[in-house]
């Protein structure tokens, strides 16, 4: 059997040359060029397989970054114009659903070798969530830090179906003293030299129920470069944890030690995960959930709108998974605030829309906007900053002028 999934992507890859996606730059279909409001922020737009035109960060491994556009489409990101981020150059390009296996082993007390049948077999669950690269917004940092630099378009939100990975564990049977379940997909590093990609749960978090095993988005098979066949969901914490095309799961009587949990995907061991502009953290701890963050989704910077006349700003909001209790609209530079209105509720994982009439005499305005989840926890209105550029959710600022 071959699915869809695989058939499309198998079919733009070959009519591109073989080994196309492992060898960069020739893979994309280039089509045009696009500017971000970040230093060099000059980037191409170009087409990968089951994606329309996305930005390009790089291009081995691929990370593809979605256009700010498409977050006007609505409160769920197509599968089409979901973000793309990889660690590693060795990336899966052809998977075969029959013979694919997720092994579990470790400290269980029956190791398993699941299919996608298999899985199926499973009650399934679903869960609308966002997923957010930790490194989402880095190229606004000043001073600027190192790693990609990324726009705003490093997130997505959508519809996942899997089975828990709670009753995963539960088939396997974990044994007593375990502390943590690492999980490592099908991509590899291309150099020996490069630690492969695992990354950990600790076993509470895993054993909590939300955790997913997903082979389903948005009502469809994921797409190759979003980790076809299967992949961990992780709600409310960062992409670093969504491990893509899963392969094995183990479960550990200590503290997995390696590059991606002990020194990669660290922040300042503090309340604000900051530390002064330029200085190093004393302390340091794997991040974990997102912070809270809202945009202005209707207008660009700089657009220009009717002066005196009524429209209805929107946009979205989001944390970590204790849910959006109110957004608050600015259109004098954060002075005067009012409340806005919040959009359908789709679970406290997700994305919540909201908008907000609003008439603006001639002249230049900045917009704001502010959000605030149900456990008290909003966003500066100055940006917080760390070495790593993690984590960015100061208030978001859009200046129009109407006339």
């Amino acid at each position: 059997m071959v699915t869809k999934n695989r058939r499309d992507f198998l079919r733009y890859a070959g009519a591109l040359g073989a080994g196309a996606l492992a060898a960069g730059p020739s893979f994309a279909r280039a089509a045009e060029r696009i500017v971000l409001p970040i230093g060099n922020g000059e980037r191409p737009l170009a087409r990968y397989p089951q994606k329309r035109p996305l930005i390009v960060l790089t291009t081995r491994p691929p990370q593809l970054e979605t256009p700010w556009e498409v977050f006007r489409e609505g409160v769920i990101t197509p599968n089409d114009a979901f973000f793309v981020r990889y660690h590693l150059a060795g990336i899966p390009t052809d998977i075969d659903p029959d013979s694919y296996r997720i092994e579990v082993g470790g400290k269980v007390a029956t190791p398993l070798a699941l299919s996608l049948d298999d899985l199926r077999r499973f009650d399934p669950v679903e869960l609308v969530a966002v997923n957010q690269c930790s490194g989402n917004s880095r190229g606004f940092f000043e001073p600027r830090v190192a790693g990609g630099q990324l726009g705003n378009g490093a997130m997505g939100n959508a519809k996942w179906r899997g089975v828990p990975l709670k009753a995963v564990l539960e088939r396997a049977g974990v044994q007593p003293g375990a502390k943590q379940v690492s999980f490592d997909g099908l991509d590899e590093p291309v150099a020996p030299v490069t630690p492969d990609f695992v990354k950990a749960l600790g076993i509470d978090h895993a054993m909590e129920g939300e955790v997913m095993l997903a082979y389903s988005m948005n009502d469809a098979d994921l797409p190759m470069l979003n980790g076809y066949p299967v992949r961990l969901i992780v709600p409310g914490y960062y992409g670093t944890y969504w491990v893509k095309h899963v392969s094995r799961i183990t479960v550990l009587d200590e503290a997995l030690a390696n590059f991606w949990m002990a020194t990669a995907y660290r922040i300042p061991d503090n309340d604000c995960a900051c530390v002064a502009p330029g200085t190093a953290p004393a302390r340091t701890v794997p991040i974990g959930r997102y912070d809270v963050r809202s945009f202005i989704t209707s207008l660009d910077d700089g657009e220009r709108v009717a002066a005196n006349r009524q429209m209805v700003v929107r946009g979205i909001a989001f944390d970590g998974g204790y849910g959006i209790r109110e957004v608050a609209l600015s259109i004098d530079g954060g002075r005067m605030w009012v409340q806005t209105t919040l959009g359908k509720y789709l679970g406290r994982y997700s994305f919540r829309e909201w908008e907000s009439p609003v008439s603006l005499p001639p002249g230049t305005h900045e917009l704001k906007v502010r959000a605030l989840n149900s456990i008290g926890q909003s966003q500066p209105l100055d940006p917080l900053w760390n070495p790593a550029g993690y984590m960015r959710n100061v208030v978001e600022s859009v200046r129009v002028v109407a006339a």
